[in-house]
Order: C-alpha cells, then structure tokens, then sequence
C-alpha cells in the first residue's frame, strides 16, 4: 500500500496515476468525487481525460472498503479527503469506515494507491465542521500511514518520499 499525500494541485493524483502504471493493465480507479456543480464536473472530465485506455473508474463515494476488498488487480483511491467528506456529510460511522478501509487494503491482492489532501498544514478553522474534518482527515491519514509500506509527500510536483518502500535506500 502506497499513501500520497500533498496539498491542492502538489501533483499526487499524477503520481499515483504513474505508480499504478507502471503495474499490469487494468487498472482500477476509485472516485470519491461528487459532481454537484459544473466546476466539479470540469474537474472530473479532466481527470478522466488524461487517463489513457486501460482504467476502469468506478464511482465510489462512500462504499470505498467494499469495492478496494472485492478488487483483484492495481487500485488507485483518488482520494481519501472526499471520501471523508462524503461520510461526514453522510453522517456514517468514520471510525468503523477507517478500520473497514484499512482491513480492505490488508487484503487486497494487488498494489494499493491512496491519495489524499494534507489539510493539517494550514491555521485552525474558524467553524466547528471544518475543525471535525481537519481533525479526522489527520487522524486518517496517521493511520494509513501507520499501515503502508510506502508513504509519499508532494510537493510543486515533486515526491518527498516519507516512509521508503522497504528494501529501499533511505
């Protein structure tokens, strides 16, 4: 399992896209995005654009552990910052998700690539919602990085590698 993370356009998505690419074909995409307006829906077509043939994407915005447990080939999770909005906004159980997702990924028999948005770098929210989802977005993501065996920061484009695949030079 390989987890990105980075700020708003850093280059993880690219990268993610490049790390599953490098794997046999048919690759897996999982969108956690919502098109609820037409800014949205540009920035989805973009993504899909740029993706050459050999990607199935499947919409996923809640059901993420369901679809990683159930894949059988290279997966990318594009990314775990929506996905978590939508279990907030959704009000469903982030703490039985997390633990869900995490088992999912254990068991998957192909590589797994999660993005997700650093929101933690920033000043505190101003609003008790947005502090909830700072706060579980961290959580998140301290987890998932506890459990990966690779652990990438982006940054303008460029990959900080945090936790080294293992048998990796440091």
């Amino acid at each position: 399992m390989t987890l990105i993370l980075g700020g708003a356009r850093s280059g993880k998505s690219l990268h993610a896209e490049r790390l599953i690419e490098a794997c046999p074909a048919p690759w897996l995409y999982l969108a956690t995005a919502q098109a609820w307006d037409d800014e949205m829906r540009e920035r989805i077509a973009l993504h899909r654009s740029r993706r050459p043939a050999g990607w199935i994407t499947r919409d996923v915005p809640i059901d993420l552990p369901e679809v990683v447990a159930a894949s059988d080939g290279p997966v990318l999770v594009d990314c775990l910052t929506l996905w978590l909005t939508n279990l907030i906004l959704s009000e469903a159980g982030i703490e039985a998700a997390t633990v869900a997702l995490i088992e999912a990924c254990d068991r998957a028999p192909g590589p797994v690539v999660l993005v997700g948005n650093e929101v933690g770098l920033g000043i505190v929210p101003d609003n008790a919602l947005a502090r909830r989802f700072r706060d579980a977005a961290g959580r998140l993501h301290q987890r998932l990085a506890a459990r990966a065996d690779h652990v990438v920061f982006m940054v303008a484009g460029l990959p900080m590698i945090v936790k080294p695949q293992p048998g990796a030079a440091a």
